[in-house]
């Protein structure tokens, strides 16, 4: 984000196309560390959004200044900067790790990685992980293959997924482009990247998704 960090983080101000992009992203590259990490998850020591852009210690070239040698937590407990997004959205990353326990299972297993469509899903745990790194194309029905089906419904062969955490809410800073309330994802028993079954998935752009089945 740059510059613009210092001057368009403010929910006040007009959302700038750079921190739209910039926040997007951010969640979309914690949540992807995390989910293909291995046992642990480091959340410091560059991973931060609370401090300035750049750091420089205290010496001689900067008159032993300590002004760039700090980190800035205060922001997110300020409601009128966008900061609160980043905050919550990392707290309901770490509760839906600490529920489904990824970090400590083997690791994923990645379906798709698609360059032209920019798409990336892989499976870990018994959740789907889906994310659209497209900068303005988003899609529907896409096709994600997953191995394990979801709870059975009264038609045999179909299953279903629910939504269980979603970077484009707007709790999270983003633009609301998913109903999550309404969305259901029915698995088809039809062999789709080698996997055993298919769900078909609206993935807004810019977005990451996760699954998990319904009990």
């Amino acid at each position: 984000m740059d510059k613009e960090m210092y001057y368009f983080m403010s929910d006040i101000t007009p959302l700038t196309p750079i921190i739209d992009r910039g926040m997007a992203l951010h969640k979309m590259i914690r949540l992807i560390t995390i989910g293909l990490g291995g046992e642990g998850y480091l959340n410091f020591t560059g991973n931060e959004f609370g401090h300035p852009e750049w750091l420089d210690f205290p010496r001689a070239g900067n008159n032993n200044s300590y002004h760039y040698a700090r980190r800035q937590y205060n922001l997110i407990d300020d409601d009128l900067l966008r900061y609160k997004y980043l905050n919550r959205f990392d707290e309901a990353m770490m509760k839906l790790e600490e529920k489904y326990g990824w970090l400590h299972s083997p690791q994923a297993y990645v379906s798709l990685k698609h360059e032209s469509d920019k798409v990336v899903a892989f499976e870990r745990n018994g959740l789907v992980f889906v994310f659209n790194f497209h900068c303005h194309t988003s899609y529907t029905d896409y096709r994600i293959g997953v191995d394990v089906p979801g709870k059975y419904e009264t038609i045999s062969l179909i299953k279903r997924y629910k939504i269980v955490l979603n970077s484009d809410n707007p709790y999270f800073g983003g633009h609301g482009r998913i109903d999550e309330e309404k969305s259901e994802f029915f698995t088809v028993g039809l062999n789709w990247c080698h996997r055993n079954n298919f769900i078909q998935v609206y993935i807004p752009c810019r977005t990451a998704i996760v699954l998990a089945k319904v009990d």
